[in-house]
């Protein structure tokens, strides 16, 4: 990755530290506009931290706060991703959703669910009762008592989307660094000399989307934060492949004052996924699974599809959002300062990053000369959805690798090559699935590790795929 590495002599326009799935929009929309960007990411690969897990739908908005920013970034980030989506082959699938009552209680917020999706502009969503909910989900619990049908959700893959963003703005001239964490850094007026555990880094503007690190960071550079996380555990359990087959929507709770609930979806990948919780801890880094969670995850699915009981689990994991100490996104500009904070991006922030991007930069407002559309290259990236040909359906693959995710030869040896490799092991299994399957790397572990020996900054042994996400 030695040419990821900028000279420091250089001034860039912008540095954006954090390399999650905003700061990866970030990066490119800058670099399209003209800026010449670094992102800064303190790991070894993009999307290590609260990006990493997520339950990866496309929101339409509906149920976001009225007139909020929250709103707009959501909506305006749908629709470009929608409109860029096969020119970098990124995967999409349409299934709907459906916000579902299971009590007397959820059932009278029904009404204001559907007006307040119509105040946001989401004109298509309705109330339906219990037999368009069986007509649409025939394994879905007959407890639902109506629901508040959604037909814009989609799914999506979490991790290619952002993989693209930042592989677009390298094409495009912008520099990326691993490794480099902000450990300090001084304003002289004009620009911004920040020292980082890969060197110095001049910028004329800094962009915090450091996520759960965010406020930290302000404290750090500005001496005091807006803001303040307070980092919010998911877990998440997967079911076995054979599972998808029951659910056809996405079907969501009837949220409260704290947490939009429980979710259950199918994903891209071909699972059926149950989760997040919301709990609430101190630790930023470690997102611990507890046993009488998950069991309570696998009960409550069971008891609204009643087909899962008994149905295998593949996987289970844990994530972390940084919710701050409001529910709105905390988007700050010190213009006197040039800086920009973009922090408390919670769940929407997979379907809202391309449009906090164009906010933000709307807010910079320095004048660019914009790269011209027909200049730009589109990177193409590798499929991984179940419904769209893969990698193994095309001949000269090499081996199957994986055998639970199909997983090719050919798929791991690129996403260790090209301008944004894989610089560990999560981010080699979040760009091919190896190791994310049934037996979560016992059989196929060992030649992974062969195939990436010499490639990872951590490198790997028989059995390392185990308990990685």
């Amino acid at each position: 990755m030695n040419d990821l590495i900028s000279n420091a002599s250089q001034t860039y326009d912008v540095a954006v530290v954090g390399g999650g799935v905003v700061g990866c929009a970030m990066a490119r929309r800058f670099t399209l506009e003209g800026a010449k960007v670094l992102l800064l990411e303190k790991s070894p690969d993009i999307l290590a931290g609260a990006s990493k897990g997520n339950s990866a739908i496309l929101h339409t908005g509906f149920d976001a706060p009225t007139g909020s920013l929250e709103l707009a970034c959501m909506q305006e980030g749908y629709h470009e991703y929608l409109e860029i989506h096969k020119k970098m082959n990124l995967p999409l699938l349409r299934t709907g959703a459906m916000v579902v009552a299971w009590s007397e209680e959820d059932l009278a917020r029904l009404a204001g669910i559907v007006q307040q999706a119509h105040d946001n502009g989401v004109a298509d969503v309705r109330l339906i009762e219990r037999r368009e909910i069986r007509a649409l989900e025939p394994g879905l619990s007959a407890d639902a008592l109506a629901a508040v049908e959604v037909p814009g959700e989609f799914l999506i893959d979490p991790w290619s989307a952002p993989l693209g963003y930042l592989q677009q703005a390298l094409l495009a001239g912008a520099e990326a660094r691993f490794g480099a964490q902000v450990e300090g850094g001084h304003f002289d007026g004009q620009a911004w000399d920040l020292q980082t555990t890969a060197g110095a880094v001049r910028a004329t503007t800094v962009i915090n989307c450091a996520g759960l690190f965010g406020d930290r960071l302000e404290e750090q550079l500005l001496g005091e934060s807006s803001f303040s996380i307070h980092p919010r555990k998911g877990q998440f359990v997967v079911f076995d492949k054979a599972a998808a087959r029951l659910l056809n929507t996405i079907i969501l709770p009837v949220p409260n004052e704290r947490t939009k609930g429980i979710v259950l979806t199918r994903t891209i990948f071909g699972n059926l996924l149950v989760g997040p919780t919301a709990e609430e801890q101190d630790d930023r880094l470690h997102a611990g699974l507890d046993g009488d969670t998950l069991a309570q995850l696998v009960e409550a699915a069971v008891a609204r599809i009643p087909g899962l009981d008994g149905m295998p689990i593949t996987a289970t994991y844990a994530g972390l959002r940084p919710a701050s100490d409001k529910k709105e996104y905390r988007v700050r500009q010190m213009a006197e300062r040039n800086w920009i904070s973009v922090g408390g991006i919670r769940s929407t922030g997979l379907t809202a990053a391309l449009g906090i991007a164009r906010h933000v930069f709307r807010l910079y407002g320095r004048s660019h000369r914009a790269i011209a559309s027909a200049d730009l290259r589109w990177p193409q990236m590798p499929n991984l959805a179940e419904h769209l040909p893969r990698d193994y359906q095309r001949p000269g693959y090499g081996e199957i690798v994986c055998h639970c995710e199909m997983v090719t030869q050919r798929e791991i040896e690129n996403a260790l090559q090209g301008p944004l490799p894989a610089g560990d092991l999560g981010g080699l299994k979040r760009r091919t699935r190896a190791c994310m399957g049934r037996c979560q790397g016992f059989y196929c572990g060992a030649r992974v590790a062969e195939l990436s020996a010499g490639h990872l900054a951590i490198p790997l042994a028989t059995g390392a795929c185990h308990d990685q996400r």
